[in-house]
């Protein structure tokens, strides 16, 4: 054993992202125009979304995502759903974060008819019970009643002359 050997830092195996700071953002001019679009988007693809954590993503008040919600916003005849993330004003990796945590305190829905009845309960078909198929259609009999009412057509519009 080398009394005078030192420990060397291994190189980290996994990229850890800085941590942000949290507080209010500055949000530029040209971006406070499309929070109402991405509240849209997140209100319909992400129900479970819950108002705190929209407004913590986008940064925007409870009043706005409500007003977006209820379709009383003064410009929601304008709003178009559009992704947060293309806008550029959360990250994918928050989004992501924000859902998973939201879908983890939401209870799972029963899926109903997921599963197979029991055998006793469907009912019992049988191969030769089927009904034989029809005839052979006769171009004459499908196209009769068209002849008849094509007909009746000429002599209305010869009525009208």
């Amino acid at each position: 054993k080398d009394p005078y050997y030192r420990l060397k830092l291994a190189e980290p195996k996994v990229r850890v992202p800085e941590a942000k700071r949290k507080g209010p953002r500055y949000t530029p001019l040209s971006k406070r125009q499309d929070r109402p679009n991405a509240i849209l988007w997140l209100v319909r693809n992400h129900p479970e979304l819950k108002d705190a954590q929209i407004s913590r993503l986008i940064g925007t008040t409870k009043s706005t995502i409500e007003q977006i919600r209820n379709r009383t916003h003064w410009n929601s005849a304008n709003l178009t759903a559009m992704d947060p993330v293309t806008l550029g004003l959360c990250s994918q990796i928050d989004l992501d974060i924000e859902v998973e945590r939201a879908s983890r305190n939401r209870p799972a829905a029963p899926e109903a008819d997921s599963t197979l009845l029991p055998a006793s309960a469907t009912e019992n078909f049988d191969y030769r019970d089927e009904q034989p198929a029809e005839d052979e259609l006769d171009a004459d009999k499908v196209f009769a009643k068209l002849s008849s009412l094509k007909g009746a057509n000429t002599d209305d519009e010869d009525e009208e002359e």
